[in-house]
């Protein structure tokens, strides 16, 4: 069954022992993430969930949530023991059913509590200041911005980053082309304001994809209803005309005036670099409202260098939309896909493919950089076989050492669209990338291909089933 909300999920993870609570103070200045961002730098680390935050009483702030595929898989309501490429598989069996729309209610627990004009304060959120050389304290780091298409009318809910510039403005990082900059650029041509929501804490699979590439048509409502097997209920906002997760902890209601801007930034980043340097002039959300559970949970992630949950989200959500969309291509033999979390799942894919022809394990390289998500930010596909695990880095490595051959298996293309936090290109040029296919696949047109060791089946099957009286365990 779908979580509720946040604290269902959070219910089942501390019956699971995935989740401490820290009951001692903790300064929301840098303190906290420090203690997040170490907490996850140890395998097996627990979500948190600071109970005690220094002058914010009776709000706690949650971290780390998805660091995790165990807690990915539990958010998706799979077994816990779930391998990440089979949470990716089920996702993608999950979205290839019928769209789920959200239900409008009456009433819901994310409006106990309304806060309209002066009385709007973005200081009464316990936004933590996260690394040193971060510009200001950021609201919206697991939050995702609601916005409509004032043509269609659809719905799109986007996880863009949110500073704090003062009691009623927050400057926002919308990504050019991005749905919410589509739609913003709608709203400029017919001279309006775009009412807009951020929203933090409900059900985590609203923030897996909210983060998620998906189709400029599509709604993230509809998919998660989708990746939910329920609609996800929805109120209408207090100040502005847009669907609100019933059961969210935290709402900031307002506007964004097209060809306004402030200074936002520098924010560390998930590559684990500052974007840029310096603040940019950026645009702002103008607060109208902000409304809020009773004794509620703010949702922040530390997001630097891997794994975080910014990682972990978009390592399971890229793999899952790049195997969807090459799925929708009808591309025959795609065994597994796989986008690392080390690489927040989007530079790198590996690949695992049955070849059935010659220019196969081509075919889908190339396809893989010309799909929705794979055309923004991916640099490398790595092919492999369908007898390699793509999750498995040793058989890959083993793949790329007695496979792959560079002259014939590297194709290197000069021009691709880039995300412009890509570090390893050089700021003036962001924006472009280069890309590479490397194929570690054996060619499927050789006529004599080698020979691979393989354990005698009878021999085996007997082995094991004498394992134990060899002195093993298990």
């Amino acid at each position: 069954m779908p979580h509720k909300d946040l604290r269902e999920f959070l219910d089942k993870l501390e019956a699971e022992g995935e989740l401490k609570r820290i009951k001692a103070e903790v300064d929301w200045n840098l303190e906290l993430s420090h203690v997040a961002k170490l907490n996850e730098d140890q395998e097996g680390g627990a979500a948190l969930l600071f109970e005690n935050v220094k002058d914010y009483p009776g709000k706690a702030v949650l971290t780390s949530l998805l660091t995790s595929k165990k807690r990915v898989a539990l958010a998706l309501d799979m077994p816990p023991d779930t391998r990440f490429t089979d949470i990716a598989g089920q996702w993608v069996e999950r979205m290839s059913g019928t769209r789920i729309p959200p239900q409008m209610v009456d009433s819901g627990p994310c409006q106990e509590n309304v806060l309209e004009g002066d009385k709007a304060n973005l200081y009464d959120l316990p936004a933590p200041w996260v690394y040193p050389l971060d510009g200001g304290r950021y609201v919206g780091t697991a939050a995702y911005l609601i916005s409509r298409d004032p043509e269609t009318g659809r719905i799109n809910l986007g996880t863009y980053r949110t500073m704090i510039i003062d009691e009623q403005r927050a400057g926002i990082q919308i990504i050019k082309a991005k749905d919410a900059d589509m739609d913003l650029i709608k709203y400029e041509k017919m001279g309006q304001e775009m009412p807009v929501a951020l929203v933090t804490g409900c059900d985590p699979v609203l923030f897996l994809c909210s983060s998620t590439m998906f189709p400029v048509q599509e709604s993230e409502y509809d998919i998660a209803g989708a990746l939910r097997g329920e609609p996800v209920e929805v109120v209408r906002g207090v100040t502005v005309d847009l669907p609100i997760p019933a059961t969210a902890e935290w709402v900031i209601e307002g506007v964004i005036t097209p060809g306004e801007k402030l200074p936002e930034g520098p924010f560390g980043e998930y590559t684990g670099y500052y974007s840029g340097t310096g603040s940019h002039n950026r645009e702002f959300i103008k607060v109208k409202a902000i409304t809020h559970r009773n004794d509620p949970i703010f949702w922040a992630t530390t997001v630097g260098k891997p794994v975080t949950d910014t990682h972990m989200i978009m390592g399971i959500n890229r793999t899952s939309s790049l195997w969807n969309d090459l799925k929708n291509m009808g591309i025959p033999g795609i065994k597994s896909v796989y986008g690392p979390p080390a690489s927040a799942g989007r530079f790198l894919a590996i690949i695992s493919v049955e070849q059935m022809y010659p220019g196969h394990s081509t075919q889908v390289g190339l396809a893989a950089f010309a799909t929705h998500t794979g055309n923004y930010g991916l640099k490398t596909v790595i092919l492999v076989d369908d007898d390699i695990d793509p999750e498995n880095m040793d058989q890959v490595i083993y793949a790329l050492s007695f496979r792959y051959q560079p002259d014939r298996g590297t194709q290197i293309l000069r021009r691709g669209r880039d995300t412009p936090l890509d570090p390893s290109v050089d700021i003036p040029q962001r924006g472009m990338t280069s890309r590479v296919i490397i194929d570690a696949t054996i060619p499927y047109e050789w006529e004599e291909k080698p020979i691979p060791i393989e354990l005698d089946p009878d021999v085996e099957a007997k082995v094991r089933k004498k394992w134990k009286e060899y002195g093993f365990e298990s």
